[in-house]
């Protein structure tokens, strides 16, 4: 129904905003302005407040304010046609006219109602006659209380073809009515139409009046397909608009700011009747905008229940691109998923109510369920398929229609794909101290870190071969060292300008007597008897054994990569910290630095395996023979 702008105005005239408010909120006057505890959330210093010049609330908690409409629509869980019309009856209104085909539509459905509330009458006598013996005992084993069956008004539907229309036909109904609301199969190529439900337990399905709509039936014997059969759709049935419930939940779903939403109209009776009121059931089907919207006006983040098998999961992951478009600030969903192939039914009658209280407490929030859906499982070591991954996340994201959600989610994004790329290519990473002893002799950094001593190497390698540190300078120079060591390699390149020839001997008796120490961590020479560059060869012993000179200067090239790549696990690090602060331009940074670290950790790889088939190679056609290298026989 539409109303005249001139109703609303009047509407709004009669009802001071104080009067609707104050039959939910105790209000004192604070001026010209009410005060009163958030009706929309527990506080305890006053922070809601009531202008009746205004025609206005506002709550300073949550944000939220309107009219007198608005706030009927927000604490009563109606739509705005229902708030106007509770609104009119207060204020004394009479609704206004509608045209005659409006009326006539009115006047229609209400006798389809009528017709409705004599079916499910019908049902309800069925199942406490004895012909509902077997349908009282199917509900007794289901645990289903007699107060249940009374509230909900169960009933039973006879196994004989013609009963509901004989007995609707006695009252007057016309077949035309029973075909319309869905009550008959019927079709041309049907002579005699016949009862729909059929020795089926009846669950009728109410709008968000109460008003019975359709009916749910739930077939008695285990060959009977389907085990549940719903209405049709029809002209006061839409089966997508539409959650199990809604009306008995409305209430409780306000006053604890949350509903559950399971998948079936048992599930929902059983959990209703076990003290969590505020449950709704979708009936199994897929999610629509509709019936999104309807949970929204229940609660701002409904719970949504499903199996944890294949085909509860993949019911999920529907639900998620269906909300993923609508959603807005305030206005999400968390969902739980059942373990061990237990229905909420199930489960509190074998372990109780609070077993399935537990279960909704560990409800995941909507992005955990969309990123566990597209992370999981997935082989994201190589850059096409991080790309891949990051594309299509993207796109999901984009399909949020609220800028605010969308830039939060597309921040979030970025932030967990940046931290899943840094994982995946820290793992090979922490094999490069194995993956570098297949370098045969392998590296040894006994008691040393892999950084420390890696950096160590390189220092004892341009020691012992001064004739790399031209080649090597900008290299070497763009990692970082201890100040010591820092020190130590300035004045190494330093003797590249002062001398005219650079050997080990200078280097050991030209450098200045404050790097000794270094000189002999890096390079070394231990006791009588012991060489020069004894610590070099003890942490990279294949140097002992005089190999090519194009060997050392690629392994020293490798040694200064991985050095690098620490490094850029350091500004990983940074930016992570940064990222998780909110600076936007970190988030970015971190994704940059990420994929620069895993195309790094590519190249590092790469050359290992390379380098360890050279050392290989170098191990079985050299030999030592009184110091020097000869072919081995």
């Amino acid at each position: 129904m539409r109303f005249p702008p001139s109703f609303i105005d009047e509407v709004k005239a009669r009802l001071p905003v104080s009067e609707v408010v104050g039959r939910r909120v105790k209000l004192k006057r604070a001026g010209r302005e009410f005060k009163g505890l958030s009706p929309f959330q527990q506080e305890k210093t006053p922070s809601f407040t009531v202008n009746d010049q205004k025609q206005f609330y506002h709550d300073f908690s949550t944000g939220k304010h309107g009219n007198i409409f608005d706030f009927v629509m927000e604490t009563e869980g109606v739509s705005f046609p229902e708030a106007v019309e509770r609104l009119a009856s207060m204020a004394g209104l009479p609704l206004p006219r509608n045209s005659r085909e409006e009326e006539q539509r009115e006047q229609r459905q209400k006798s389809l109602f009528e017709v409705m509330d004599l079916a499910t009458k019908f049902f309800e006598q069925n199942l406490a006659s004895r012909d509902g013996a077997q349908a009282r005992g199917y509900l007794s084993d289901r645990a289903i209380a007699a107060s249940s069956i009374v509230e909900f008004r169960i009933g039973y539907a006879a196994a004989d073809r013609f009963a509901l229309k004989e007995y609707l036909g006695a009252k007057g109904i016309p077949v035309e009515d029973m075909i319309e609301a869905g009550l008959l199969i019927a079709g041309d190529d049907i002579p005699v139409p016949y009862d729909r439900f059929r020795d089926r337990i009846i669950i009728p399905i109410h709008d968000q009046r109460g008003r019975v709509i359709g009916f749910g039936g739930r077939a008695l014997k285990k060959d009977v397909q389907p085990k549940y059969l719903n209405s049709p759709e029809t002209s006061i049935f839409h089966k997508g608009s539409i959650v199990f419930n809604f009306h008995r939940a409305r209430q409780p779903a306000h006053e604890a700011n949350s509903v559950v939403a399971v998948e079936g109209y048992m599930d929902a009776i059983a959990v209703y009747q076990a003290g969590i009121k505020a449950v709704v059931a979708t009936m199994g089907t897929a999610f629509t905008e509709e019936q999104i919207a309807t949970l929204w006006r229940l609660s701002p983040e409904p719970v949504v229940c499903f199996d944890s098998d294949r085909a509860g999961i993949a019911a999920a992951n529907r639900s998620v691109d269906r909300i993923l478009p609508l959603l807005r600030v305030g206005k999400t969903f968390r969902f739980v998923f059942m373990d061990e192939q237990k229905d909420p039914d199930d489960l509190i009658r074998e372990k109780g109510v609070e077993a399935f209280r537990s279960v909704l407490s560990g409800s995941l929030p909507l992005w955990d369920v969309l990123w566990h859906r597209e992370t999981d499982g997935q082989d994201v070591r190589t850059p096409d398929r991080q790309a891949a991954l990051e594309q299509k996340l993207y796109a999901l994201v984009r399909t949020i229609q609220d800028q605010a959600v969308n830039t939060a989610f597309f921040r979030t994004s970025r932030m967990q794909l940046a931290n899943l790329f840094w994982q995946v290519n820290r793992r090979p990473a922490r094999n490069y101290k194995e993956a570098d002893s297949r370098l045969n002799p392998k590296l040894k950094f006994d008691g040393e870190g892999q950084r420390s001593g890696l950096q160590k190497t390189v220092l004892g390698m341009l020691v012992q071969y001064p004739d790399l540190l031209e080649d090597k300078r900008d290299a070497v120079l763009r990692l970082q060292f201890p100040d010591l060591f820092d020190q130590f390699l300035s004045h190494l390149f330093q003797l590249l300008v002062t001398e005219a020839k650079l050997s080990v001997s200078v280097i050991w008796d030209k450098l200045g007597e404050e790097f000794y120490d270094v000189l002999q961590t890096v390079h070394g020479k231990a006791g009588a008897g012991k060489e020069r560059g004894h610590r070099l060869f003890e942490r990279f012993p294949i140097l002992s054994r005089d190999p090519p000179p194009d060997f050392v200067s690629d392994c020293l090239d490798h040694f200064i990569k991985i050095l690098h790549w620490h490094e850029l696990e350091d500004d990983i690090q940074r930016a992570r910290l940064d990222a998780g602060q909110g600076d936007e331009s970190a988030v970015a940074r971190l994704l940059c630095l990420v994929r620069e670290g895993h195309a790094e950790q590519e190249s590092i790889s790469a050359e290992g395996v390379t380098l360890s088939e050279r050392a290989e190679d170098i191990i079985r056609i050299w030999a030592p023979q009184s110091g020097t290298m000869h072919l081995a026989a």
